[in-house]
């Protein structure tokens, strides 16, 4: 495994403390002035700072007295209050209490589909999709297809892995990765003794340098594949803090014929850990545009994922840049906007992968070091 070395960061020296002005006394011997402070204005409280400050007798007090004062006092009726009960619960709680107008409108979107490509003559990319067979399948045949490339180092994109809530699949995926007899993620419940644990029981596929790519369409059972194997294979986690909905749910039917979604158990990660509702943070946070994602990957069926992070005809970061302390990229990239300033052409450049480059980039600069 690849050891990084960190830069120390030295706390600066406290500055001496400033004497106090000395000023005359009535009998002409100096005295110190007292210290005159402005006092801070005290920060306002938001709306929610206040609810959370009352307790449980505040809280029956405002009710009974929004009862017996309130100009309209037929707009606080017991269905009102349970209706604000409700949206608050749904506000307060998004990830885990949903409502929905019917069944139809509850299911899981479509799943997206595996794609693999090998960059840089021996990086994988894996964008493994919906966490199901078909794609567990094509995983396999990836990996066993880049052992015969001498694939060195992995980039699994996770981008695309949302509304996944299979996690004994999510598992197995886990398993491609992360060591024999180790555990990979817990579901676990409210009530004592039903929780459960998902551990590898298979010897890992690969066992190279990996990179994971995240944001927040990373979701379900496909952020706790995230949390493996950054626990296991000390993968960096790049992009955006991903959905934070690892929870398993129940959709529960209303008499209306509306279903209440609720998250009924949350994921826990190898270090124990809560996923839910917090997600997974990024360890290299990169930002970019979810409409320009999913239009690369739509475009790369065709084009494949090398025109989105490498141009034609323009330098990109190698080692000998590295070495040097100079950036190709950033230079190139200042010369064709100038270029193209002059020559009257719109500013935006090309749509590009940001979040893909930058762990193309780490995956480089960890070879020079390794090389040194």
């Amino acid at each position: 495994m690849v050891s990084i070395v960190a830069a120390h960061l030295f706390a600066q020296s406290p500055t001496p403390a400033t004497p106090s002005s000395i000023a005359p006394s009535a009998t002409g011997i100096p005295s110190k002035s007292p210290a005159v402070s402005s006092p801070s204005p005290a920060a306002t409280p938001s709306a929610q700072e206040l609810v959370d400050s009352l307790g449980r007798p505040d809280l029956q007090a405002v009710i009974t007295l929004l009862k017996s004062n309130f100009t309209n006092p037929g707009a606080i009726t017991e269905t009102e209050l349970n209706r604000a009960t409700l949206e608050g619960l749904m506000v307060r709680l998004p990830r885990g209490v949903m409502l929905f107008p019917n069944k139809e409108s509850a299911r899981v979107e479509a799943p997206s589909s595996f794609y693999n490509e090998v960059l840089g003559g021996h990086i994988g990319y894996l964008r493994l999709g919906s966490l199901n067979s078909a794609n567990l399948q094509a995983l396999d045949r990836s990996l066993s297809n880049f052992a015969g490339k001498k694939v060195d180092a992995l980039i699994i994109d996770l981008r695309s892995s949302e509304g996944t809530n299979d996690f004994a699949m999510a598992a197995d995926f886990a398993k491609r990765f992360c060591p024999k007899g180790k555990t990979l993620f817990t579901l676990r419940k409210p009530a004592a003794r039903q929780d459960r644990v998902f551990s590898s029981d298979r010897d890992p596929a690969f066992r190279g340098l990996i990179m994971v790519l995240a944001d927040g369409d990373t979701s379900g059972a496909a952020e706790a594949l995230a949390a493996a194997l950054r626990f296991y294979d000390k993968a960096l986690v790049i992009g955006q803090p991903t959905g934070g909905r690892a929870a398993e749910y129940s959709d529960l039917s209303l008499p209306g014929g509306k279903i209440l979604r609720v998250a009924v158990a949350e994921m826990v990660s190898p270090d124990g850990r809560s996923l839910f509702p917090e997600g997974t943070k990024p360890d290299l946070p990169v930002e970019m545009a979810m409409a320009d994602k999913r239009q690369i990957f739509q475009a790369s069926g065709e084009k494949g994922m090398g025109p989105f992070v490498y141009e034609a005809g323009r330098p990109h970061l190698n080692e000998a840049a590295l070495l040097a302390g100079t950036n190709p990229e950033i230079e190139a990239a200042e010369a064709a906007q100038q270029s193209r300033k002059r020559s009257g052409l719109p500013e935006k450049p090309p749509t590009h992968d940001p979040v893909l480059q930058r762990a193309l980039d780490v995956v480089t600069s960890l070879e020079v070091y390794q090389k040194r």
